[in-house]
């Protein structure tokens, strides 16, 4: 798909004024998929009426990513920011935030797996106040996952079911989501690894209206997965952190189950 210009151009943010939403989207090599993502999320928003800004936040892909995102940025609002040194999702996010202008604050990722045409029904329960935080989500009535292999549903069914004492949403694991800005900024000190930066925003901004809207989740459009077992054993160790923050008497016994799973995962 080439870098036309979305018809309908979505409603620009001026330079003085904030925008409603600030989108952001950690990569690492998915150039191939962005132009794609930027001109479905522009149309979305430009259907929608919605005012906001694109912050991708790339992990020195040097894959033309920066040629890709500089182009755009001519044609809706969109910018860049290379992180040189640092590395992760999780960290990605939290500097989108911090560049981020707008009041709700919203995060995808760059491989077509989450529609951006869902973005508007995201943000609607923020709008109402009826929501901290809100997931697109692939486990409720409406929401689905298509061409998932038995290991891959497996292992998202375990991952969702360690987190199940820390919050009842039915996919925390979501890397889909939005949330106030005033309900970031009442955040505990967030120090995540991996890349389930949802969960921990869940858990630490101490989330008790959690809505889930259904999502169908598709394959990535292009480029290769980057689950690995060292991504695993990361989020059992994020997972003991969170346990600490919220069940600090019970954390000795669970930091040892996980352990378990953490030796077990290492001799596999």
């Amino acid at each position: 798909m080439n870098a036309a210009t979305p018809q309908g151009a979505a409603p620009r943010p001026s330079d003085s004024a904030a925008p409603e939403l600030s989108i952001i989207v950690p990569t690492f090599r998915e150039a191939a998929n962005l132009p794609v993502l930027i001109e479905r999320v522009f149309a979305a928003l430009s259907a929608a009426g919605i005012v906001a800004e694109m912050i991708v936040v790339d992990d020195n892909s040097n894959d033309g990513t920066e040629q890709v995102v500089g182009d755009w940025s001519q044609r809706v609002p969109v910018k860049l920011i290379v992180r040189r040194e640092e590395r992760g999702l999780s960290s990605a996010a939290l500097r989108g935030f911090d560049e981020a202008r707008g009041g709700l604050l919203l995060v995808m990722d760059a491989d077509l797996s989450h529609p951006p045409e869902r973005i508007a029904d995201l943000i609607a329960p923020l709008r109402r106040n009826e929501a901290d935080f809100v997931i697109g989500s692939r486990y409720v009535s409406g929401g689905t996952t298509q061409d998932w292999g038995m290991d891959r549903w497996l292992n998202s069914f375990v991952a969702t079911l360690l987190s199940r004492p820390l919050t009842s949403a039915r996919d925390p694991m979501a890397g889909f989501f939005c949330l106030q800005r005033e309900t970031l900024r009442r955040a505990a000190p967030l120090n995540p690894i991996g890349y389930k930066i949802g969960l921990e925003l869940i858990v630490k901004c101490r989330c008790r209206r959690v809505a889930e809207v259904p999502i169908v989740f598709t394959d990535r459009l292009h480029g290769e997965s980057k689950l690995t077992n060292k991504q695993r054993i990361e989020y059992l160790q994020h997972l003991v952190r969170l346990y600490r923050f919220k069940y600090p008497w019970l954390a000795p016994m669970l930091a040892l189950g996980i352990l378990a799973l953490i030796l077990w995962l290492v001799r596999r």
